[in-house]
This record gives C-alpha cells, sequence and structure tokens, in this order.
C-alpha cells in the first residue's frame, strides 16, 4: 500500500507540473468541460426537448460519436496484433499508446451515451445485480459489458506496464501477455456489438445489413490509428519517448488496407440499394441526393467520400505515405471522412424518412454541440494525463525513491524475477 500511495504522489506531481503550453492546454481543456457541463445542466432542466432530437429522429448527434468512438477505441487492435501475435518490436514498444487512446476514447463512448438519455439514473438498470439487465437476450446489455470489459482490460495492462517500469522492473508476461491476446476479440467485439445494435433493426433498412459489422471493423482500423500516427510524431519531437519510423510506416500502411477494404464495401452497398432500386433505395438516396428539397445531409455525404478517398489515394503511395506533409494531411482526411460516415452519416439517414415516411429535417442546436464539446475535453484531458504520465515512466525519467534512473525495462518481455 505505502508504494501504490508513492505511485500515486508521483503521478500527481508530473500532473501539477509542465511549461506553458501544457498549463494553457488543460486551461482550455478546463474550460470545455466547463462549458459542457453547464450546456448539460440546461438540457437535464428542460429535457431532451432542448435537443433537436423528435420522435422520427431519436438517435442522433450524440449516438453519432458514441458510434465513432468505439471505433477508435478499436484502433489499439492495429498495434496489438503485428506487436503480439507476430512479435514486431518497433510496434511492440508504442502498443500501450493504443491502449491509453482506447480508455479514452471509451470514457467519451460510456459519457455520450449517458447524456443521450433523458433519465441517466436508469443507466443502472444494465448493471448486474443493481438493475434487470435481460442479458443475454438485450443487445444493450451486451453492448454495455463488451466496452466495460474492453475498459478494465486496458487499464489492467496499461496499469501494470506502467508501475512496474516506475518500480524499474520489467513488465511479467504472465499477466500483460493473455490479457493483451483477450483485448484482441474484445476489441473486435465491441464494435461488432455496436454494428449488431444497429443491424438487428428490421424496421430500419438503411442499417438492416450482414455488411454493416465488417464495415464498421474496417473503418476502425483507419480513425484510431490516424490520431495515433500524429501522437506518434509530436512525442518523438518533444520527448525522448523513442518511436522508431518503421512503427509508423507499417501502421500507415495498414491503414491504406483497411481504407480500401472500408471503401469497397461502402460502393458495395451502395450499388445494391440503387440497382435493385426498392422502396428501401429512399434511405441512401437522402443521404446521397435528398429527396426533394431535404437535401440537409447531401454536402456531408460527398465531402466524406471525397475525404476518404484522397486519404486512401495519400496512403496507397509509398512516397507520400512516408512524408510526413502527406502523411499527416491523410490521417486529417481519413479522421474526418470517417467521422461523417459513422456520425451524421450513418444514424440520420437511418431515421429518415421515419417508419411512417415523414422526413425530418435534424440539425444538432447549440446546447447538443457543446455538450459534446465537453465530452470530448474529457476524453482529451484523460488522454493528455495518461500520455504525461506514461512518456516519463517508460522513458526512465519517472521512478520509485531508490530505484536508478535510465532506460527503462517495462517494455523489454520477461518475467519478474
Amino acid at each position: 500500500m505505502g508504494r501504490l500511495l508513492d505511485f500515486a504522489g508521483g503521478c500527481v506531481r508530473v500532473l501539477a507540473r509542465g511549461n506553458r503550453a501544457y498549463r494553457a492546454w488543460v486551461a482550455l481543456l478546463l474550460a470545455m468541460i466547463g462549458t459542457g457541463a453547464l450546456a448539460y445542466a440546461h438540457q437535464a432542466r428542460l429535457g431532451l426537448i432542448a435537443t433537436h432530437m423528435r420522435d422520427q429522429v431519436s438517435w442522433a448527434f450524440y449516438v453519432g460519436n458514441f458510434t465513432f468512438l468505439v471505433g477508435v477505441a478499436a484502433a489499439a487492435v492495429l498495434l496489438v496484433i503485428p506487436a503480439y501475435v507476430y512479435d514486431w518490436k518497433p510496434l511492440k514498444e508504442v502498443v500501450i499508446l493504443g491502449e491509453l487512446l482506447a480508455i479514452s476514447a471509451i470514457v467519451m463512448c460510456l459519457l455520450f451515451i449517458l447524456v443521450d438519455m433523458g433519465r441517466p439514473e436508469r443507466f443502472l438498470h444494465l448493471a448486474p445485480l443493481l438493475g434487470t439487465p435481460h442479458w443475454p437476450a438485450s443487445l444493450l446489455t451486451w453492448d454495455a459489458l463488451v466496452l466495460n470489459l474492453y475498459l478494465a482490460v486496458n487499464v489492467a495492462v496499461a496499469a501494470h506496464i506502467l508501475y512496474r517500469a516506475w518500480r524499474g522492473r520489467p513488465y511479467d508476461r504472465r499477466v500483460v501477455v493473455p490479457l493483451v491476446l483477450f483485448s484482441i476479440p474484445m476489441a473486435v467485439s465491441t464494435h461488432t456489438v455496436t454494428a449488431f445494435l444497429y443491424s438487428g433493426m428490421a424496421a430500419r433498412p438503411y442499417w438492416n445489413a450482414s455488411i454493416l459489422a465488417p464495415r464498421f471493423l474496417a473503418s476502425a482500423f483507419c480513425s484510431g490509428p490516424a490520431v495515433l500516427l500524429v501522437l506518434f510524431q509530436v512525442l518523438r519531437r518533444t520527448t525522448g519517448l523513442e518511436i522508431k519510423d518503421e512503427a509508423i510506416s507499417k501502421v500507415a500502411e495498414l491503414m491504406a488496407y483497411a481504407m480500401f477494404v472500408n471503401l469497397f464495401l461502402l460502393g458495395a452497398e451502395v450499388f445494391k440499394e440503387y440497382y435493385s432500386g426498392t422502396e428501401h433505395l429512399l434511405y441512401t438516396q437522402y443521404f446521397w441526393s435528398g429527396i426533394g428539397r431535404h437535401r440537409a445531409l447531401v454536402p456531408f455525404a460527398w465531402t466524406g467520400l471525397a475525404c476518404s478517398l484522397a486519404a486512401f489515394l495519400l496512403f496507397l503511395v509509398p512516397r507520400t505515405r512516408h512524408h510526413p506533409v502527406t502523411l499527416n494531411l491523410g490521417c486529417a482526411l481519413i479522421f474526418a471522412g470517417v467521422y461523417i460516415e459513422k456520425g451524421m452519416g450513418l444514424v440520420i439517414p437511418g431515421m429518415t424518412p421515419d417508419t411512417l415516411g415523414e422526413i425530418y429535417e435534424y440539425r444538432p442546436t447549440l446546447t447538443e454541440w457543446l455538450v459534446a464539446t465537453g465530452i470530448f475535453g474529457v476524453g482529451f484531458l484523460v488522454f493528455t494525463a495518461l500520455v504525461k504520465l506514461a512518456v516519463p515512466i517508460l522513458s526512465g525519467r519517472l521512478r520509485a525513491s531508490g530505484t536508478a534512473a535510465g532506460a527503462p525495462p517495462a517494455l523489454a518481455p520477461g518475467a519478474a524475477p
């Protein structure tokens, strides 16, 4: 217990220190969180009528962000599989950063679901013993289970590695390797179960497709790694953490393959809808070309497709994939393209027209934008804190008292003596 308290105290001291840029960044995030909290207080006081969600469109901006962030959380798999299944050392050295990103993304996922519920205390109905989760029949219960379990696995792995590194000792393979390997099916299941939530609704033809789960996974292996690639470059320039060029190149190459699969599946779905020309085409038509004067999402549809295609071409060509400028441009484009595709482009067309044929043009209110800003502020703050702790520990600058500083053995495989 004394060592744990010492470790916690050291973490607090690291988080409390920082240069002017760090303090300004944290102040900005705290301002975002405060703004979001005030907006959510307004929503809680008035109810969900403060949003633009209505009976016709009851899932909207919040659920769209949740769906996108589930994919970001699954991004750690793109590092875990090459690192631990194929024992590729350049990625094994940075795989913990993917786990830290997964922790932050899942925190935001859970918060978006919480603010989307008109009565947030109903969240307890999904809790074992406290509520009546109706497991295993309810897909919502499955989604809550896999998300929280995936969060627990990533927290356990990251905490073990960082604590052992702080003590100047290698991680214990008997603890880390089984948990890391278990995180692979858990990451896949988080996005798969989320896709099943959509595709299992027979009354929503836009979602009722077996191809939805593979599309979710393919897009997830693009959006999350885009964040990691930018983070790798920032950390390599600003800290002593060594991140090899091979690690960045391999992640970018894998993203190119994933984006090709994502675009291919999207094209197959669009072809099926337009070529068959059934009454279910209305939902796809609303997104891509509009229905009459209802064209609110058409600019988003083509902008998202243009971003995804441009990003795919940038990552496909080795020269542009390896150049820092085009690499970062591709990351921004791929993030924007997938955000549109799995946010507004997935949720809103699935509910427009509604089951009675009415078209309700949904647009997020200022309240929704501000609440989302606060949630992203929480996620960025969690990620910032985790990375600020991880970098000095893994680089050997932060150690337990009485332990010699130096090169860390934390990422070297081996059981503790």
